[in-house]
């Protein structure tokens, strides 16, 4: 916002005001309550599928007697993913928990720019509380995409049967780190600070959407929500002519 000149009172008093308290955001407490009161709001579940980087480490250790992974595809479900922005350019965000073998997986696809698309985003409807699990608990399903039914693109890159809808995407940028402020506020110049803190440090991916895949109707196409440490889904609340939102 530009301040006149003109006005001579309203420019000393800006000149002459002190700045505002800071407030503090890193403690525990903070957190607490900021994880209390998103778990008041229903958020979309989404599974992020790409190529499998095969160099890194397997997020969890294999089971004794385990087959070695036959995929060539790698998942993970996103526990925040959000549609940011339509024009000029259709995009995307979402963050993974690092170290993990996803953003590991999609770091490496971006530096090596030769790849179309990147990922896929599968956003998964209310009959896919199984799959948003197994995406997510690799303890539990090492081979995630064993016995899954899925379709490949164009680039052949996993699109996951039953989801609401999928989308092929493209990295605009290296990730951004979380936990790493500093970085953020200067542009990404200098080294980044590795994380040694207690609790999970994320990283940022902004993504561009260049296709909306096609993914054949099963039923019940309602979105899966996670919900108070839950799945839900929508129903729809009556309202009266003339009062709903407009798109």
């Amino acid at each position: 916002m530009m301040l006149s000149t003109s006005r001579p009172g309203l420019l000393h008093a800006w000149r002459t005001c002190k700045p505002a308290r800071r407030m503090t955001t890193g403690t525990s407490a903070v957190r607490d309550d900021l994880r209390a009161l998103l778990r008041e709001t229903a958020q979309p579940v989404a599974v992020v599928t790409a190529l499998m980087d095969p160099s890194t480490p397997p997020d969890a250790p294999p089971r004794p007697g385990a087959p070695p992974t036959a995929s060539p595809f790698h998942g993970a479900t996103l526990s925040s993913f959000s549609s940011i922005s339509m024009d000029p350019h259709p995009l995307v965000a979402f963050s993974l928990r690092i170290p993990s073998r996803m953003a590991t997986a999609l770091t490496t696809a971006h530096a090596a720019g030769s790849l179309y698309t990147h990922m896929v985003i599968n956003i998964l409807s209310a009959r896919q509380a199984e799959t948003a699990l197994r995406f997510s608990r690799v303890d539990l399903y090492p081979e995630p995409f064993a016995g899954l039914r899925h379709s490949l693109t164009e680039e052949g890159l996993p699109v996951l049967d039953g989801s609401v809808g999928a989308m092929s995407c493209r990295l605009v940028a290296a990730s951004w780190p979380l936990h790493d402020l500093e970085s953020l506020t200067s542009g990404g110049k200098g080294a980044t600070v590795e994380w040694k803190g207690e609790g999970v440090a994320s990283e940022l991916f902004i993504a561009e959407v260049l296709r909306v895949e096609h993914t054949p109707a099963e039923g019940d196409t309602r979105p899966l929500l996670y919900h108070r440490r839950g799945y839900v889904t929508t129903s729809r609340i009556e309202s009266k002519p003339g009062s709903k939102p407009s798109s």
